[in-house]
């Protein structure tokens, strides 16, 4: 076996995890939330920093998405600007306050808050704020990862309504390398985006029963102008990304 192999073995072990146990139970409660969420014309955000900023445009006027899906994203904790200081950031109380104040998070929303290591200042504020709101909280974190990195402080999971352990050992990186203490090959965006979509389709499901789902069509597909269009104009004046 090769070690890509290896690697991509594990990440289906770890993604065959998220179909049993209190994953598997923490996903449903998360899509029942949205989906309540939805039907009472509120909305879904997704706050993540550095790699986990990803996570957070993958629920983005995406195919399959949900159109009340709003990632809240600024560029000086992300990657692109500066990955060191994007690391330095993310580490800062009180960055996250007037970065979320632009979105409108308010009560009967729904924040989904994504750290692998669970314990950096932002994602733990974002919580906070989130339930100040009165929104619920749901915490897509590593519980492994964040109970070794904490070494006594608050977790994310601790601030959280909803925690949904992606299951990833403490470092992220699941391929062991030959001759050296070193890992290669994260895990927590992959597994990080299952399990997103896993909620958004079992949110799409439901609401399917209800009737015509808030969902895009991807653009090069029959009736997706349309569809697509209706769907921004809905929540335009909501998502400052739908632009």
């Amino acid at each position: 076996m090769t070690a890509a192999h290896a690697y991509l073995d594990r990440l289906s072990t770890l993604l065959d995890a998220l179909k049993s146990g209190p994953t598997a139970d923490a996903i449903q409660v998360t899509a029942a939330a949205v989906a309540a969420a939805a039907r009472a014309d509120r909305q879904l955000f997704v706050f993540g920093t550095g790699h986990s900023h990803m996570l957070a445009e993958e629920v983005l006027y995406r195919a399959g998405g949900l159109a009340c899906a709003v990632p809240i994203l600024s560029a000086a904790t992300m990657l692109h600007e500066g990955a060191v200081s994007g690391s330095a950031l993310e580490r800062t109380e009180g960055l996250v306050a007037p970065i979320i104040a632009r979105y409108g998070l308010g009560q009967g929303d729904v924040l989904i808050v994504i750290s692998n290591s669970g314990v950096n200042a932002a994602p733990l504020d974002a919580a906070r704020i989130g339930r100040e709101a009165g929104a619920t909280v749901v915490a897509l974190t590593s519980l492994d990862y964040s109970t070794a990195a904490a070494a006594g402080r608050t977790r994310l999971a601790d601030l959280a309504d909803i925690v949904i352990d992606n299951g990833i050992e403490a470092g992220d990186a699941i391929a062991a390398l030959p001759g050296s203490d070193l890992r290669a090959g994260p895990a927590s965006t992959v597994v990080g985006a299952a399990i997103l979509n896993a909620i958004v389709v079992e949110v799409a499901h439901a609401l399917a029963q209800d009737g015509d789902p808030p969902v895009f069509r991807s653009a090069n597909m029959p009736d997706a102008a349309e569809n697509n269009a209706r769907l921004v104009a809905r929540y335009r004046d909501r998502n400052p990304h739908l632009r």
